[in-house]
């Protein structure tokens, strides 16, 4: 209801923004828009969070968690607000025209495979294919079983044995070891990866399955050279909205350097709290923000502009973006210091069951053998694209992959992990 109630407001409000020229009532339009879709992911993501701290700077009674306890989180609700508002924005800007169907803009919004994790779609990419949607005989169908098992793949073998790890070491950071504290680190830092782009390309397959092609979202961001290349890498369609729509807005990198990086802490630290109603979250994007303004600040020097560096500068970039996946993943703020001590305090207690280190090992060599093969053969999904359909034109190929692609399924099956629910779910 709520997310047909976004699309009725968003869409009524488009079609009146493509008939208003005078420029004061097309602000107040699209206040009223943004006031709508942002109020509504405000109060249901967010309530409960600034009630708190609202008593808290007021001194006031903290509010009844029976109160919220009424109010669960819809499903999506951070995918299809943003989607929303690029749709309004877009039209405000006149880069777009407004869309004359209602039930084509709903099927933009309420689309199943990226509705609940992702991708965030532009309407300028996914309004035109409804127009004209992928014919059947022109679907890359090999190529989209190939990309929902590899998105099965990532998430039932790696990301849920993974989870297994982190899960260990993050639930008592205080009781474990130093070592295990290490491994579930790193841990963490590969299942969220294997989870969310695991996902990711099962989305993608499926859509490709239904004539829609989704963008992609990942791009190997742990070979990453430095913070800013690691956001054009990981989670690509959130890193590209909040550049187009709040730091582009604030003025981007045209309004000079100190307020180019009061953009970039603003940004990343709006982009920590849309993860979640937490100040861990607020914490893990504003050192984001800080890495960013620290490297566009460093950018030119000449120490770091060697190319035989370039490993060391990949695996430094990978560190300290594990370092801070601790602030994601800890449960609160308490949580998060103890772990980090932990790493640089040797400390005894609790280790890591024998069986998970294997698995971290395990799961450590496959994914690295799949960036190998990922960096010789398949740098993005265009590639994959092109050699799929070559062989989706051969009788014989397409049966030798039907039967490597049902092998590949029974394997899926036999070393899969206790199923978990999908990291980005609840966001």
């Amino acid at each position: 209801m709520l997310l047909f109630w976004v699309a009725l407001v968003d869409y009524s409000l488009a079609r009146l923004l493509g008939a208003v020229i005078s420029v004061p009532w097309r602000r107040f339009i699209l206040a009223i828009s943004l006031g709508n879709s942002l109020g509504i992911l405000a109060f249901y993501k967010y309530g409960h969070f600034i009630a708190e701290n609202w008593a808290i700077i007021l001194n006031f009674p903290p509010p009844s968690p029976d109160f919220w306890a009424h109010w669960l989180l819809p499903v999506g609700i951070s995918f299809y607000t943003f989607q929303s508002i690029s749709y309004l924005v877009d039209v405000y800007r006149r880069e777009l025209q407004p869309e004359r169907k209602f039930f084509s803009y709903l099927l933009f919004l309420s689309f199943f495979p990226q509705l609940v994790a992702g991708p965030i779609v532009s309407a300028k990419s996914f309004l035109p294919q409804i127009r004209r949607p992928l014919s059947f005989l022109r679907t890359p169908v090999l190529f989209a079983v190939f990309l929902i098992l590899l998105g099965l793949f990532k998430k039932m073998v790696l990301a849920d044995h993974l989870s297994e790890t982190s899960d260990f070491s993050f639930l008592r950071p205080a009781e474990v070891t130093t070592k295990a504290l290490w491994i579930g680190m790193f841990s963490y830092s590969l299942q969220i990866y294997c989870d969310f782009s695991g996902y990711t390309d099962i989305a993608q397959g499926t859509a490709l399955l239904f004539g829609f092609r989704l963008p992609e979202n990942f791009k190997m961001p742990y070979l990453a050279d430095g913070f800013s290349e690691f956001w054009n890498r990981w989670h690509i369609s959130l890193s590209q909205w909040l550049k187009k729509y709040i730091y582009i807005s604030l003025g981007g990198n045209r309004v000079g350097k100190l307020l180019t990086y009061r953009n970039l802490f603003l940004v990343m630290a709006i982009g920590g709290l849309w993860h979640g109603a937490s100040w861990n979250f607020v914490i893990w994007g504003s050192c984001h923000g800080i890495l960013l303004i620290l490297e566009r600040g460093t950018k030119g020097n000449r120490f770091g502009s060697f190319s035989f560096l370039r490993p060391l500068r990949i695996l430094g970039t990978f560190l300290v973006v594990s370092f801070l996946w601790v602030f994601f993943r800890s449960v609160d703020f308490t949580n998060s210091l103890c772990y980090l001590q932990g790493l640089f305090v040797k400390k005894e207690g609790i280790s890591l069951p024998y069986s998970m280190e294997m698995n971290f090992l395990y799961c450590l060599l496959v994914i690295v053998i799949g960036h190998i093969l990922g960096i010789l053969y398949f740098k993005d999904n265009k590639q994959l694209l092109v050699a799929f359909e070559k062989w989706q034109n051969s009788l014989g190929k397409t049966a030798f992959f039907g039967i490597f692609a049902s092998i590949v399924m029974i394997l899926i099956v036999l070393f899969s992990a206790d199923s978990k629910p999908f990291v980005y779910f609840v966001f």
